[in-house]
Order: C-alpha cells, then structure tokens, then sequence
C-alpha cells in the first residue's frame, strides 16, 4: 500500500500545495480521499486507470473538499468510480456535479455509483466505517482497512470521541490541521496540532499525518513545520504532509 498526498491544503490553494485530496493505492483498487483540486493529479500516478476501480470518499460538500470533481472528465477508469458519501447529500452532490456547472456524473466517460455510508458500506469491497465528526454542515469521517492496514481519515472537525475511535489502532491517522497552536473556534470547528496529537495519542495510531493545512493560518511551509513541532511534542510520531509527499506500508 502506498499513501500519496494529492493536495494538502484547506480552503484554497497557495504556492504550498493544493486543496485536500489524498490517493491510496491499493493491491486491487485505488481509494481517493476528498476531491480538492489536488484530484486532477491522479492520472499523474494511476497511469493504467484500466488497472483497478476507484472509489472517492467525500467527508463532505465544502468547496475546498469538491471542487476538484469537474477535472473527472478527464479521467477514463473502464472499470468505474465508486463515491462515497455523508448520509443525505447525494441530492447535493448531483446538483453540484452537474450542468450549468460541469459534465454530470452520467455524462463521464466510465460508470459511477453513488454510496451513502454508513448505511451502504456493505456494498464495499473493503471494510469501512464511517462516523460523524463536528463540524458546521454533515462531514463524516473514515477508517479503512485494505492490504492488512488500518487509515483513518478526519478532516475538517472539532476534536471528538468519533474521530479518535475511527483512529482506533490505526496504522496511519490522518487528521485536519486548520488552526495553529492553541488556536479554536467552536462556532466553526477545526483542529489545532495539538488537538490533531492529542486524537492520535488516545487511539494509540501508529502514526498521523496532519493535512488541510488552511491557507489564511499556514501560509507558508514554515508555519506547517511550527504546526508539526507542537504536535510532536504531544504524540512524536507525526508528520505535516507536503504536496507530493509519500508513505509506504
């Protein structure tokens, strides 16, 4: 399994990366986290997109988590998308990812099917579950498990017992990182470093990523790196993700 940081960034691009979207390959499919623009590097690193299936979780309809889904035209996966999305949006999603504004879902060259999880996830041919984090609109994150490894997947979201249970034991726990040190806002959650530690240290993870990096607080890759330090020094196995950055199981 090899985990690839598409975009890293939180609420809009910067010469510091892309907005979030995050690429698991897999032995037999090909799993995408979140659809910032970060998404139009795929063909970048899936170069046989006849090879596998791929299937994109959506934590949910934030622009800076979708508006990388009107570059799916450019992709040709013959043998389908699956997206995975919060209970209730797919009425959203399909107005979103549609005309005026870009090619609609069934106009892409390859099918997609269209999962609302947790209610769905049987249809998957992986093991996920899927919880409510704290956020300002419905965002859900992940925990897969494929090639005998854990991720969790928690962005955007206010520290909670939802987030450090998907993170349960995880091999890799990746975590937003929107605020800076000891920075919040309860009216519109997000995580500090040391909240992003603190998730990982409870599940006992192996290891955390800190990505969604929002572009107004880290504005440059030193600031990521402050943002790393004071996560470390609550759970040392940490890392700030970069744009392009890599990590093999």
């Amino acid at each position: 399994m090899k985990i690839i940081f598409l975009g890293t960034n939180g609420w809009y691009d910067t010469a510091t990366g892309n907005t979030i979207c995050i690429l698991i390959r897999a032995n037999e499919f090909d799993i995408v986290l979140d659809a910032g623009i970060g998404l139009h590097k795929l063909d970048n690193y899936i170069v046989n997109q006849d090879e596998k299936p791929v299937y994109l979780f959506l934590s949910h309809l934030h622009l800076d988590h979708v508006y990388g889904l009107h570059t799916l035209v450019k992709f040709h996966f013959s043998r389908g998308m699956t997206i995975c999305i919060p209970p209730g949006t797919k009425s959203a999603l399909n107005l979103l990812v549609n005309e005026p504004y870009t090619v609609p879902l069934a106009g892409l060259p390859y099918p997609v099917k269209i999962l609302e999880l947790p209610e769905e996830g049987g249809r998957l041919p992986f093991k996920t579950e899927a919880k409510a984090l704290v956020h300002k609109s419905v965002t859900f994150g992940y925990r897969i498990a494929a090639d005998g490894f854990i991720v969790s997947y928690c962005p955007d979201t206010g520290y909670c017992a939802n987030a450090v249970s998907l993170s349960r034991q995880a091999d890799l726990a990746i975590t937003e990182c929107a605020y800076k040190s000891g920075q919040s806002n309860e009216s519109w959650p997000h995580l500090n470093p040391e909240e992003a530690a603190r998730i990982a240290k409870e599940a006992k993870a192996a290891r955390l990523a800190m990505v969604h990096f929002a572009a107004s607080t880290h504005p440059a890759l030193s600031d990521r790196r402050e943002s790393e330090n004071a996560a470390r020094r609550v759970f040392p196995n940490t890392i700030a993700a970069l744009d392009g950055m890599e990590i093999d199981f």
